[in-house]
């Protein structure tokens, strides 16, 4: 959720507000629905926080806080992030298509992506191993099961046990059917924050495209074995990075709010 809204406005809590009247909310994109959860986690920190102290810490820096929090909790990995940031006015769906990075994209294309957030190559590949933890519907990577391309049914890039075993979990989509289920990201430890999803790239287990892609790209393959390698070097960079993402566009002084409800601007 952090990342979504980050690269989108910047780290201004956007990606929490709802739609109104003539204005669809990058809540409602496809990237973001029904993908991203928790947000009655955020909801219940600023209903305690506004209790205690009404209208001084912003959804932004709560949401900038609750990502130090996951990401020490699920992996043991601390940073402290500075506070500070106020909350946008403004969200809209369509600058979610244009800032965020869809799982089809190739490795060159997620670095140009990064590149116009002034992030670096390397925080790219770091930060893909949040991937180690959540999941996946399986419409975001279920044509490399089905329908890859006109000469192969299926990616060849895909090791062939893990796409046999990922079928059993995502049938071919049917027209209508309203299903969609999801896989998980990493399936070797699925619930911790760790190097081990570099491995499974290696291994040809790389999830969606946008995983596979950075070890079969020359541009990126040496950083992906780097971070398999060395898991203290991986995670003392991912707390970097995260700490450098939530200072993209932030809001400060008189600009924006803090708002009261976070679905909801003042």
């Amino acid at each position: 959720m952090y990342f979504h809204d980050c690269f989108v406005r910047g780290c201004d809590a956007s990606v929490l507000l709802k739609s109104t009247p003539g204005n669809l909310a990058e809540i409602e994109h496809p990237a973001n629905n029904p993908s991203l959860r928790g947000f009655e986690v955020i909801d219940e920190a600023k209903s305690q926080i506004e209790a205690l102290c009404p209208g001084t810490v912003s959804c932004a820096d709560i949401l900038a806080f609750a990502a130090r929090d996951s990401t020490y909790k699920a992996g043991g990995i601390y940073y402290a992030i500075p506070a500070g940031r106020r909350d946008g006015r403004v969200s809209v769906s369509d600058e979610v298509t244009q800032n965020l990075p869809p799982p089809s994209f190739n490795a060159e294309q997620i670095a140009q992506s990064f590149a116009r957030k002034g992030m670096s190559v390397d925080e790219m590949v770091t930060l893909s191993g949040a991937h180690s933890i959540g999941v996946s519907h399986c419409s975001s990577f279920s044509n490399r099961l089905y329908s890859f391309n006109a000469t192969h049914t299926q990616d060849p890039s895909l090791e062939p046990n893990y796409a046999a075993f990922l079928k059993t979990k995502c049938p071919p989509p049917t027209a209508g059917s309203g299903r969609d289920p999801t896989v998980a990201l990493n399936i070797v430890t699925p619930n911790r924050l760790d190097n081990k999803y570099y491995s499974e790239l290696r291994r040809r287990r790389g999830l969606l495209t946008s995983d596979q892609t950075l070890m079969d790209s020359s541009s990126t393959s040496r950083m992906v074995l780097n971070n398999e390698r060395n898991g203290a070097s991986w995670a003392r960079k991912f707390a970097k990075a995260m700490v450098h993402m939530g200072s993209l566009d932030v809001l400060t002084g008189a600009q924006g709010e803090i708002r009261r409800i976070c679905s909801v601007a003042n």
